[in-house]
């Protein structure tokens, strides 16, 4: 399973999300410093959950890198979150 696919059933599973955008953007940082080169270490994520509501950017930050443990520790090297409530406005 690569790192893609790991990082979308977490969230899934710990998150439910209305929606769910994954982008791997490892080849926008290729040979930089702490790239760690797999072309699987930098992403961007899109996450659209009930559970977000009332929760403050910071709460649904955690969540995310809560869900993530392992991968975050290991296997990702940098991670974007845009994290909203159904009915936000995703700009």
């Amino acid at each position: 399973m690569t790192v893609e696919q790991q990082i979308r059933e977490a969230l899934i599973v710990a998150l439910e999300p209305t929606r769910l955008d994954v982008v791997n953007e490892s080849h926008l940082h290729a040979g930089h410093a702490g790239s760690p080169g797999t072309g699987s270490s930098h992403f961007r994520v899109l996450v659209v959950s009930p559970g977000f509501a009332g929760q403050s950017r910071i709460a649904r930050h955690r969540l995310v890198n809560e869900a993530l443990g392992d991968l975050l520790r290991d296997r990702i090297h940098a991670l974007a979150i845009k994290a909203h409530a159904p009915g936000e406005p995703i700009g």
